[in-house]
This record gives C-alpha cells, structure tokens and sequence, in this order.
C-alpha cells in the first residue's frame, strides 16, 4: 500500500514515516511539501493525506484534484483543531477528516475504517439484494441543492427561498415548524423567507433532508412517525459533537434509520435478512453522501466496528439507542472515554421536544 502525504510539516512527515516502519506493515510512504509533484504522483497511491495548507493553496482544493487523478484513493484532510471550514464541504471530498498533526494510530483507524466500509458496500450479496428491489428511494435532490446554496458566500436569502418553494409539500412543514413552540417564541410566521430565517441554516437543512427521505417508500403514518424520530435523533446527535462535526452527526443521525424505508432484503449471514442499516448505507453510498455518514448509517449500532476515537458514529449509536429506547454500548464507551458523559447525554434526550 503506498500513501502519499503531502505537507509543508517535514517534522511531522518524518515521524510518521518513523512510525509507519516501526509497525512492520508492508506500506511504502512517500512525502512532499509541493502540489505539482503531488499531482504527478507516479505509480497511483492508495492513500492521499493532505494537510489543510500546501504552499498557498488550499489542502481541499489540492486533495478535489487529487481525488480526479486517483479515484480509487482513501483520500484523509488534516484540519487545525477549531478551524472553521465546513466540515459536510471538506467530507464530500475526503473520506476522513483527521486533526493536525497527524497521529499515526489515528491514521492506521481511518484507512482501515474505509477499507471495511468499502468491503461491506461491494458485497456481492448485497450488490443482488438491492438489484432485486426495483425502484428504490430517489437521492434528496432538494437536500443537496440547498446545501451547495449555503455554502456559497454570494448566495441570496431569495435563492434559498426559491429551493425550498420548489416543493410546496416542504414549505408547508417549514412553516409549521417555525410556528411551533420551540421556534415561535409566541410570534406567528407567515413569511417564508422570515421562516427560513428564523429556522436557521442547519435546521432548515435537516428540515428539508427529512421531508424528502422520508415522503416515500411508507403509508403516510408510519413516514410520519419516522420523520418525527428521525428529526429527534439528529437533534441530539448533533448535540454530543463540537464544532463542524455537529453538523456530520446531525445529518448522520437523521438518516439513521434510512434502511427501513427498503423492503427487506436477504443476503445477510447465514442467508438471512439483511440489517436494515446496511441496507440503508448501500442506498446512500448510491446517493453519494459522505463516507462518513455512509459509515455511520451502517454502523450506528455497532460502533465498536469502527476504530479511533468518539466520533460520528459514535454520535449517531448513542443519540438513536437513546431516542429508541434501546441499550447504550457502555463497553464502547469505556473504551473511547465518554462513558462518564452517558448521564448527561441521557438528560439531552429527556429534553428533547416531541
């Protein structure tokens, strides 16, 4: 396996060179602080680490032209703790995001992560499974247009508007969440704009990925129900996260229960049925969201599978085991060092509004 890693740190590109042979795996690695010799890189590596800076250049940047000449890569972007880039921008074009400077264990846990999550979504098993369904659940498109709005700095309240009035159905459940009591504060709303406004970027986003998602594949009941669970676990998620990672989990756990919008489907172990969140992380990696809330759709209910430290998965396991009612993995917990805040996790979801 060769990993190119590519920045201006020659101290740290040398310790983790160190570390790498210390580990006696039969992985090459190569080191360089310029972008053009990283983009005529020469046989394709397998894995791409790029700081957040190269020269004056933007690591993501480097990293999107990267990923157009070795698709293939497990593609990892350093960021400096409480950076403020948008975390769901970088993941579209990472499969991880890891912090500077880069620590060699963290690094081993995300390539392995990737390559399990890459394992589990080429199964042939499940390849057939989901073949067999037909018509399957269409991508979010109204989601993905107005996340690509936001982010864009010249982008007008108007335009913002315009997207979410492309499907009167979502309009209307805007509007009646900014007129409930936990966004009204008394004041009606009758103005979209003024409700898109009052909602807020991120809510008004899971607003609309839930409304979407959950319109089809269930009787109008049971979407109902799942759209109100599903709006309550990405609350909390997005509650047990900092920063831009907030925004991961949030969305991650919104889409938790993805699986259960598809038929069930047989091609598990011992040919049996299934589960539900792999299905529902094959029906996403279709869709082409970020790796990491591909990993955490797939795995919520198995953190343990995914190595390093507590983080989107991690996120998702505890607010949906909390929300549904079900058992925590306190032995997971244990082992990431978050078991001491499961009590006041549990008083978050107490809290939550219905």
């Amino acid at each position: 396996m060769l990993i190119l890693f590519v920045s201006n740190d020659n101290d740290g590109a040398a310790r983790l060179e160190a570390d790498l042979s210390g580990h006696s795996l039969d992985w090459q690695f190569s080191w360089t602080n310029r972008a053009d010799v990283a983009l005529a890189c020469s046989p394709s590596p397998d894995v791409l680490v790029c700081a957040d800076q190269i020269g004056s250049r933007r690591g993501l940047t480097l990293l999107d032209q990267l990923r157009g000449r070795h698709p293939d890569a497990v593609r990892i972007l350093l960021m400096d703790a409480g950076h403020d880039q948008d975390a769901m921008q970088a993941m579209e074009v990472a499969h991880r995001v890891l912090p500077e400077p880069l620590d060699s264990l963290a690094l081993f846990d995300a390539i392995k992560s990737v390559l399990e999550l890459r394992a589990l979504l080429g199964n042939p098993a499940l390849k057939n499974a989901i073949a067999r369904v037909g018509s399957l659940p269409t991508a979010p498109r109204q989601y993905l247009a107005l996340t690509r709005l936001l982010r864009d700095p010249g982008a007008s309240a108007a335009s913002i508007v315009e997207v979410v009035t492309s499907d009167p159905a979502v309009a209307a459940k805007v509007l009646r969440m900014t007129n409930s009591a936990y966004y009204s504060y008394g004041r009606e709303v009758s103005n979209l704009r003024a409700a898109v406004t009052r909602l807020g970027q991120t809510a008004l986003c899971q607003l609309v990925l839930a409304s979407e998602v959950f319109t089809t594949g269930k009787h109008s009941s049971d979407a109902e129900a799942m759209r109100g669970r599903a709006l309550r676990i990405s609350q909390l998620a997005g509650q047990l996260l900092p920063g831009p990672s907030a925004d991961l989990a949030a969305t991650a756990g919104l889409l938790a229960e993805v699986g259960l919008l598809l038929p069930p489907l047989e091609g598990g172990q011992d040919g049996g049925a299934l589960p539900p969140p792999m299905a529902g992380a094959y029906l996403l990696g279709l869709w082409g969201l970020p790796s990491a809330i591909v990993e955490a759709v797939a795995f919520h209910q198995t953190p343990s599978r995914v190595g390093g430290s507590f983080w989107v998965t991690g996120a998702v396991h505890v607010a949906a085991a909390l929300i549904n009612g079900s058992e925590v993995d306190e032995d997971y917990l244990r082992t990431v060092g978050r078991l001491d805040q499961l009590p006041h996790w549990r008083a978050l979801a107490n809290v939550l509004p219905e």
